[in-house]
Protein backbone atom coordinates (compact mmCIF):
# COMPACT_ATOMS: atom_id res chain seq x y z
CA UNK A 1 0.00 0.00 0.00
CA UNK A 2 1.39 3.33 -1.09
CA UNK A 3 1.31 5.99 1.62
CA UNK A 4 1.00 9.35 1.13
CA UNK A 5 2.83 12.05 2.28
CA UNK A 6 0.65 14.57 4.76
CA UNK A 7 -0.66 17.65 3.50
CA UNK A 8 0.71 21.21 4.93
CA UNK A 9 -2.24 23.80 3.46
CA UNK A 10 -3.05 27.39 4.49
CA UNK A 11 -6.01 29.05 3.32
CA UNK A 12 -6.02 33.00 3.20
CA UNK A 13 -8.60 35.56 1.55
CA UNK A 14 -10.33 38.62 2.48
CA UNK A 15 -13.46 39.34 4.59
CA UNK A 16 -16.35 38.11 3.01
CA UNK A 17 -14.10 36.19 0.18
CA UNK A 18 -16.01 32.60 1.07
CA UNK A 19 -13.31 31.45 3.26
CA UNK A 20 -15.12 29.78 5.82
CA UNK A 21 -17.55 28.22 3.34
CA UNK A 22 -14.62 26.71 1.18
CA UNK A 23 -12.42 25.59 4.38
CA UNK A 24 -15.27 23.98 5.86
CA UNK A 25 -16.26 22.03 2.37
CA UNK A 26 -12.35 20.93 2.63
CA UNK A 27 -12.70 19.17 5.74
CA UNK A 28 -15.81 17.51 4.74
CA UNK A 29 -14.26 15.96 1.27
CA UNK A 30 -10.67 15.87 2.24
CA UNK A 31 -10.91 15.33 6.09
CA UNK A 32 -8.27 17.66 7.14
CA UNK A 33 -7.76 18.86 10.49
CA UNK A 34 -8.76 22.40 10.61
CA UNK A 35 -6.64 25.00 12.54
CA UNK A 36 -8.37 28.82 12.65
CA UNK A 37 -6.36 31.42 14.38
CA UNK A 38 -9.68 33.08 15.27
CA UNK A 39 -11.05 29.85 16.94
CA UNK A 40 -8.41 29.55 18.72
CA UNK A 41 -8.10 32.87 20.06
CA UNK A 42 -11.25 32.71 21.30
CA UNK A 43 -11.02 29.44 23.04
CA UNK A 44 -8.33 30.71 24.85
CA UNK A 45 -9.94 33.89 26.02
CA UNK A 46 -12.87 31.77 27.29
CA UNK A 47 -10.45 29.27 28.92
CA UNK A 48 -8.62 32.51 30.63
CA UNK A 49 -5.39 30.70 29.44
CA UNK A 50 -2.06 32.63 29.97
CA UNK A 51 -2.04 33.24 25.69
CA UNK A 52 -5.59 33.84 26.33
CA UNK A 53 -5.61 36.69 29.07
CA UNK A 54 -2.91 37.95 27.32
CA UNK A 55 -4.35 38.37 23.65
CA UNK A 56 -7.33 39.71 25.19
CA UNK A 57 -5.51 42.75 26.63
CA UNK A 58 -4.02 43.59 22.95
CA UNK A 59 -7.99 43.41 21.53
CA UNK A 60 -9.71 44.90 24.31
CA UNK A 61 -7.12 48.27 23.36
CA UNK A 62 -7.75 47.61 19.87
CA UNK A 63 -3.93 46.71 18.93
CA UNK A 64 -3.44 43.85 16.63
CA UNK A 65 -2.16 40.60 18.45
CA UNK A 66 2.17 40.59 18.36
CA UNK A 67 3.65 38.12 16.18
CA UNK A 68 5.11 35.83 18.76
CA UNK A 69 1.95 35.77 20.91
CA UNK A 70 -0.03 34.53 17.87
CA UNK A 71 3.09 32.43 16.37
CA UNK A 72 3.06 30.74 20.66
CA UNK A 73 -0.28 30.14 20.19
CA UNK A 74 -0.76 28.09 16.92
CA UNK A 75 2.87 26.00 16.96
CA UNK A 76 1.53 24.74 20.15
CA UNK A 77 -1.68 23.04 18.79
CA UNK A 78 0.23 21.93 15.55
CA UNK A 79 2.38 19.98 17.74
CA UNK A 80 -0.88 17.98 18.67
CA UNK A 81 -1.82 17.56 14.76
CA UNK A 82 1.87 16.07 13.42
CA UNK A 83 0.35 12.62 12.37
CA UNK A 84 -3.04 14.77 10.72
CA UNK A 85 -3.29 16.46 6.87
CA UNK A 86 -4.39 19.95 8.45
CA UNK A 87 -5.88 23.37 7.04
CA UNK A 88 -4.35 26.48 8.13
CA UNK A 89 -6.97 29.36 8.53
CA UNK A 90 -6.20 33.39 9.80
CA UNK A 91 -2.67 32.01 10.23
CA UNK A 92 0.18 33.01 9.26
CA UNK A 93 -1.31 36.94 8.75
CA UNK A 94 2.43 38.25 8.29
CA UNK A 95 5.70 37.49 7.00
CA UNK A 96 7.45 37.03 10.24
CA UNK A 97 4.81 34.51 11.50
CA UNK A 98 5.21 32.51 7.98
CA UNK A 99 9.13 32.83 8.53
CA UNK A 100 8.29 31.17 12.43
CA UNK A 101 6.07 29.06 10.67
CA UNK A 102 8.57 27.48 8.35
CA UNK A 103 11.24 26.89 11.18
CA UNK A 104 8.46 24.31 12.41
CA UNK A 105 6.92 22.67 9.72
CA UNK A 106 6.91 22.77 6.22
CA UNK A 107 3.80 24.23 4.19
CA UNK A 108 3.00 22.47 1.03
CA UNK A 109 0.13 24.46 -0.45
CA UNK A 110 -1.35 27.94 0.00
CA UNK A 111 -4.60 28.49 -1.08
CA UNK A 112 -5.76 31.93 -2.05
CA UNK A 113 -8.97 33.44 -2.54
CA UNK A 114 -8.50 36.06 -5.21
CA UNK A 115 -11.89 37.67 -4.95
CA UNK A 116 -12.15 40.93 -6.65
CA UNK A 117 -12.46 44.12 -3.45
CA UNK A 118 -15.93 45.47 -5.30
CA UNK A 119 -17.22 41.99 -4.99
CA UNK A 120 -17.03 41.58 -1.47
CA UNK A 121 -17.82 45.47 -0.79
CA UNK A 122 -21.25 44.61 -2.05
CA UNK A 123 -21.48 41.12 -0.45
CA UNK A 124 -20.88 42.44 2.72
CA UNK A 125 -22.93 45.78 2.57
CA UNK A 126 -25.64 44.20 1.30
CA UNK A 127 -26.73 42.62 4.75
CA UNK A 128 -28.98 44.50 6.82
CA UNK A 129 -30.56 43.01 10.22
CA UNK A 130 -33.34 43.67 12.41
CA UNK A 131 -32.14 44.10 15.86
CA UNK A 132 -34.28 42.60 18.11
CA UNK A 133 -34.70 39.10 16.51
CA UNK A 134 -31.44 39.03 14.94
CA UNK A 135 -33.32 38.59 11.42
CA UNK A 136 -30.27 38.68 8.41
CA UNK A 137 -31.41 40.11 4.98
CA UNK A 138 -29.55 40.64 2.29
CA UNK A 139 -30.38 43.20 -0.56
CA UNK A 140 -28.71 40.45 -3.09
CA UNK A 141 -30.09 37.00 -1.99
CA UNK A 142 -33.09 38.05 0.34
CA UNK A 143 -34.01 41.15 0.54
CA UNK A 144 -36.74 42.33 3.02
CA UNK A 145 -40.35 42.68 0.83
CA UNK A 146 -40.09 46.65 2.06
CA UNK A 147 -36.60 48.28 1.67
CA UNK A 148 -35.53 48.68 4.94
CA UNK A 149 -38.41 47.14 6.80
CA UNK A 150 -38.63 43.88 8.70
CA UNK A 151 -41.22 41.75 6.82
CA UNK A 152 -42.65 40.22 10.45
CA UNK A 153 -42.76 43.77 12.85
CA UNK A 154 -42.58 46.22 10.37
CA UNK A 155 -39.87 47.88 12.41
CA UNK A 156 -36.65 49.28 10.65
CA UNK A 157 -33.60 47.59 9.87
CA UNK A 158 -30.16 48.23 10.95
CA UNK A 159 -26.89 48.44 9.32
CA UNK A 160 -24.03 46.70 11.74
CA UNK A 161 -21.10 48.88 12.05
CA UNK A 162 -18.89 46.29 10.59
CA UNK A 163 -21.23 46.20 7.70
CA UNK A 164 -21.14 50.16 6.55
CA UNK A 165 -19.26 50.79 3.21
CA UNK A 166 -16.64 52.94 5.31
CA UNK A 167 -15.39 50.13 7.41
CA UNK A 168 -15.61 47.44 4.89
CA UNK A 169 -13.25 49.68 2.92
CA UNK A 170 -10.91 50.04 5.94
CA UNK A 171 -10.51 46.37 6.33
CA UNK A 172 -10.03 45.32 3.00
CA UNK A 173 -6.96 48.18 2.60
CA UNK A 174 -6.04 46.31 5.91
CA UNK A 175 -6.59 42.62 5.02
CA UNK A 176 -4.56 43.59 1.90
CA UNK A 177 -1.55 45.71 3.05
CA UNK A 178 -0.98 42.81 6.03
CA UNK A 179 -1.23 40.32 3.76
CA UNK A 180 0.53 41.22 0.08
CA UNK A 181 3.71 40.50 1.43
CA UNK A 182 3.09 36.85 3.06
CA UNK A 183 1.17 35.78 -0.51
CA UNK A 184 4.37 37.27 -2.19
CA UNK A 185 6.35 35.07 0.61
CA UNK A 186 4.69 32.51 -0.93
CA UNK A 187 4.56 33.28 -4.33
CA UNK A 188 8.44 33.28 -4.57
CA UNK A 189 8.62 29.54 -2.44
CA UNK A 190 6.45 28.28 -5.35
CA UNK A 191 3.38 27.18 -2.85
CA UNK A 192 1.44 29.85 -3.78
CA UNK A 193 -2.05 28.50 -5.84
CA UNK A 194 -4.42 31.31 -6.13
CA UNK A 195 -7.91 30.55 -7.21
CA UNK A 196 -9.81 33.92 -8.79
CA UNK A 197 -13.66 34.46 -9.45
CA UNK A 198 -16.66 36.47 -7.99
CA UNK A 199 -18.77 33.77 -6.88
CA UNK A 200 -17.96 30.67 -4.58
CA UNK A 201 -19.87 27.83 -5.89
CA UNK A 202 -18.16 28.71 -9.58
CA UNK A 203 -14.17 28.67 -7.45
CA UNK A 204 -14.94 25.62 -5.35
CA UNK A 205 -14.87 22.73 -8.70
CA UNK A 206 -11.22 24.56 -9.57
CA UNK A 207 -9.97 24.36 -5.65
CA UNK A 208 -11.82 20.85 -5.61
CA UNK A 209 -10.06 19.59 -8.93
CA UNK A 210 -6.80 20.70 -7.21
CA UNK A 211 -6.62 19.17 -4.26
CA UNK A 212 -7.91 15.99 -5.56
CA UNK A 213 -4.61 15.56 -7.13
CA UNK A 214 -3.25 15.24 -3.49
CA UNK A 215 -5.25 13.49 -1.20
CA UNK A 216 -8.54 11.29 -1.50
CA UNK A 217 -12.06 12.27 -1.19
CA UNK A 218 -13.21 10.59 1.90
CA UNK A 219 -16.65 12.02 2.01
CA UNK A 220 -16.95 9.33 -1.51
CA UNK A 221 -15.77 6.57 0.54
CA UNK A 222 -17.83 7.17 3.48
CA UNK A 223 -20.75 7.19 1.19
CA UNK A 224 -19.43 3.95 -0.60
CA UNK A 225 -19.19 2.46 2.90
CA UNK A 226 -22.07 0.31 4.45
CA UNK A 227 -23.34 1.10 7.38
Amino acid sequence: MVVRPLLRAVIMGPPGSGKGTVASRIIKHFGMKHLSSGDMLRDNMQKKTEVGILAKSYIDEGRLIPDDIMTQLMLNELKHLAEYNWLLDGFPRTVAQAEALDKECQVDTVIDLDVPFETIQCRLTARWIHPASGRVYNLEFSPPKVQGIDDITGEPLVQRDDDKPETVTKRLQAYDAQTKPVLEYYRKKGLLKSFSGTETNKIWPHIYAFLRTKLPDVSQKDAATPR
